[in-house]
């Protein structure tokens, strides 16, 4: 029993990890580029959804699509101001500028809001104890994954069955010929910048629900793991971000589940498991070799 009750918590985990690890990997299958200010964006959504529900006492749910929609705006003038520039740069120039925006939004954040953390208030649907047998389940846990493969699922949708998917998916494999086909490429990047920086609110919302504070520096580490994560699954390719995160998630959980010794060097896994990965199998579980 005990251990059906850590495979539960390790998946609530790994879907945290997955929905932000999902925008890591559609930017870099279009663009080659790692944005390591997307753990920062997650920041930017939570104070917005905090800032919608404890100073504006609106709903949750009203909180949620508010930070989603404004943190996409976000993506997008990210994109308009720092990436798009650089198109035709080095990639070695846009990564660093990608630096430069995470330094920026998480000292703008401190100048704003302040370095001392604030209580982010978990609604009561995800705040209901399940009791099952010997399980205790908050509804939170049930909650999380459900909603994370109905993202993936309408995510895939987009990609495989509409014209923007299309796009993207051909923009990924050669961005010169499909600038040649006509095909407006800023606007393909835009959106998949405003998609992924919108699935980037959501994950980090529901993460400082799982962890009911936050702070200007909050995205650092669940940006650093859902981008191992990516890698894990394949970066480039959204269903291996997925299961990479899922895999993250359970091995963090069981790792300090079965050797509680070993708590202190949680975050570490991470890392020794990117390393592994990118000697042993650099493409990911699901990604393409390429020479």
């Amino acid at each position: 029993m005990d251990a059906l009750q850590q495979l539960i918590n390790g998946l609530t985990l790994g879907s945290l990890y997955a929905l932000i690890a999902i925008g890591y990997t559609m930017v870099y299958g279009i663009l080659r580029l790692i944005n390591f200010a997307h753990g920062d964006v997650l920041m930017v959504g939570c104070y917005l959804a905090w800032f919608a529900s404890a100073q504006f006492g609106l709903p949750w749910w009203v909180s949620l699509a508010g930070s989603m929609a404004l943190t996409a705006a976000l993506g997008m003038l990210i994109d308009l101001g720092a990436y798009r520039p650089l198109r035709s740069a080095p990639r070695i120039s846009a990564l660093i500028t990608a630096i430069g925006v995470s330094f920026f939004l998480e000292n703008l954040g401190l100048v704003i809001f302040g370095g001392r953390p604030k209580a982010f208030a978990r609604p009561e649907i995800f705040n209901e104890l399940y009791h099952w047998g010997g399980l205790r389940v908050l509804s939170l846990s049930v909650w999380v994954p459900l909603i994370t493969a109905l993202i993936l699922a309408v995510l895939l949708y987009v990609l495989y069955r509409t014209r923007l998917g299309m796009a993207m998916r051909a923009l990924s494999r050669d961005l010169v010929t499909v600038r040649l086909m006509g095909i407006d490429t800023d606007r393909v990047v835009a959106a998949t910048f405003a998609i992924g920086s919108a699935l980037a609110a959501a994950g980090g919302i529901f993460w400082a629900m799982k962890y009911p504070q936050i702070n200007p520096l909050m995205g650092i580490m669940p940006g650093l793991k859902a981008f191992v994560a990516a890698v894990l699954g394949g970066i480039g390719n959204v269903v291996g971000a997925m299961l990479g995160g899922l895999l993250l998630g359970l091995a963090e959980i069981l790792l300090v589940a079965w050797m509680p010794e070993l708590a202190g060097y949680r975050d570490a896994l991470a890392f020794v498991l990117l390393i592994a990965f990118l000697i042993f199998r650099p493409q990911g579980l699901l990604g393409e070799k390429t020479t």
